[in-house]
């Protein structure tokens, strides 16, 4: 508590004021100076600020979901705004609830996997927020009785619909995640007295993010508790699948072509073509000779998989038919070459 000073007091420091005798810059600037936050080495940070940063474009990218789902849920328009990330112990978090507040209590997986093990994620909505949307849900116009006691506890109708409006809201955290992995969020059930009920242990870490939630009536605060071990365990697989994105964009073309040389690859060699009736064909004999009205010096096309891709001259090697390559087409003459 500030300490209350007397009229004596306050006219001592007033007469040292004028008279010179109290330097008023120099308590100015000190007044100036940069505060700084002192580190707790009992309960060092577990998260650096590269994972901040990410847990922040996550939820950015979830406010504006939030907002399109909130908008056509309750027929009216909202602001939402990611006000604060923090991390902390769960009993920072826990303190500052009441016998009144309600917890959404919220089970995450990973492609089947449970990679929280029994520490949920939790929700916590103020309650004049919620009764401000409970109302609008059924038809109101979202105002908030103004002598509403701070001990308010739900009724079981509002039980039912709180627990409406948070599947809802629970239903599209996972879509802000795909970016970096893939997290179902699956609402398990409404705790009306959290203070009861010892979810995480006390001493855990957590991540809070504070959500701010505007109407143009009523405003709120939506708070997300992040596990830590959830966290860890997210991070983990987002850094594993860096690593393997890494490994998959270096250059392979050495094993790739090691492992093509192997393969079989069928390459037609075309001399020419003509067009023979169907009776001079059926009358061919052995030692006859057709006219392909192509001359020695004209290329043959090599054709692989349909197209030609090199142009060369007939021969022998080995007393065997070959073709000497002599050309190599571009894509450009492959593409125009391929109605011969």
């Amino acid at each position: 508590m500030a300490e209350v000073l007397s009229q004596s007091q306050i006219d001592a420091l007033l007469s040292a004021a004028r008279s010179g005798e109290m330097d008023l810059s120099a308590s100015a600037e000190k007044s100036q100076e940069k505060k700084y936050r002192k580190y707790d080495f009992y309960s060092p940070r577990k998260f650096t600020k590269d994972h901040i940063k990410i847990l922040n474009g996550i939820f950015e990218n979830y406010t504006r979901m939030l907002i399109s789902r909130l908008n056509g849920v309750l027929h009216t328009s909202c602001e939402v705004t990611v006000e604060t990330i923090e991390e902390q112990r769960y009993y920072e978090f826990s303190n500052a609830l009441s016998e009144g507040d309600v917890l959404t209590i919220v089970d995450v997986d990973s492609e089947g996997e449970d990679i929280t093990g029994e520490q949920p994620t939790l929700l916590h909505f103020s309650t004049t927020l919620m009764l401000s949307m409970m109302d609008r849900l059924m038809g109101g116009e979202g105002d908030v009785d103004t002598k509403l006691p701070d001990e308010y506890n739900l009724t079981d109708l509002e039980i039912r619909l709180y627990e409406s409006l948070a599947k809802n809201i629970v239903s599209i955290m996972g879509t802000s995640w795909e970016n970096y992995t893939e997290l179902k969020f699956k609402l398990r059930r409404i705790e009306t007295n959290p203070t009861l009920v010892q979810l995480i242990g006390v001493d855990e870490t957590v991540v809070i993010i504070g959500i701010k939630i505007e109407f143009p009536n009523c405003s709120g605060q939506m708070s997300v508790c992040l596990p830590g071990v959830l966290l860890s365990n997210v991070f983990n697989k987002i850094s594993v699948s860096m690593q393997t994105g890494r490994k998959q964009g270096q250059d392979h073309s050495h094993e790739i072509m090691d492992i093509l040389k192997g393969s079989d690859l069928e390459i037609i060699a075309e001399l020419g073509r003509t067009e023979l009736h169907l009776k001079d064909a059926y009358f061919l004999q052995v030692g006859d000779v057709i006219d392909l009205g192509h001359s020695v010096d004209t290329p043959v096309q090599l054709y692989i998989g349909g197209r030609p891709w090199f142009g060369g001259k007939m021969g022998t090697s080995n007393n065997n038919m070959a073709v000497r390559i002599g050309e190599v087409y571009h894509d450009e003459e492959r593409g125009d070459d391929e109605g011969l």
